[in-house]
């Protein structure tokens, strides 16, 4: 395994698309859309946010991804995740730093995510560096009946 100083952190560009992909495909509970996590919508959302998405790359490969933006009101972190094997080193932390920092110069005072209830290692991630949960509901109206979420399962290794 890489030490942490062999690990980088860079802006998301559009080609990394499918090595994040993949690793969205091998993280539990992960919830997958059909439409929103496709190649053209995450292209469309890291053209919206040239600066603010980020990649963590060890070993010659991505190891840890976060999709980040803002409506130019709040920040927003979208599918964060680290590779098993390169988890609790601080590339997570890095990562979400590396995004608050450019929200930060774009004049962002706050920002939001959402983690699935029964997303047990991500929850105590968030809570371990200091986020705290909102007393809020949550509401979405999908426009696209074709856009439905699909959770990774516990028994897929892909």
């Amino acid at each position: 395994m890489a030490p942490m100083n062999d690990v980088q952190i860079a802006p998301m560009r559009e080609e990394d698309y499918d090595d994040v992909r993949a690793l969205w495909m091998t993280i539990r509970g992960f919830g997958i859309r059909a439409l929103d996590d496709s190649r053209e919508d995450v292209a469309r959302f890291i053209r919206r946010n040239p600066t603010t998405s980020v990649v963590a790359r060890a070993d010659g490969r991505i190891v840890g991804s976060i999709l980040c933006g803002s409506d130019g009101r709040q920040g927003a972190l979208y599918h964060v995740c680290v590779a098993r094997a390169y988890r609790r080193r601080g590339i997570g932390t890095r990562m979400v730093g590396y995004c608050m920092e450019r929200l930060r110069e774009m004049g962002i005072n706050k920002v939001a995510l959402i983690a699935f209830a029964n997303n047990d290692a991500g929850n105590a991630f968030w809570r371990q560096i200091g986020w705290k949960p909102c007393d809020v509901n949550y509401y979405e109206f999908v426009l696209n009946a074709e856009n439905i979420t699909r959770f990774i399962g516990e028994d897929n290794e892909d």
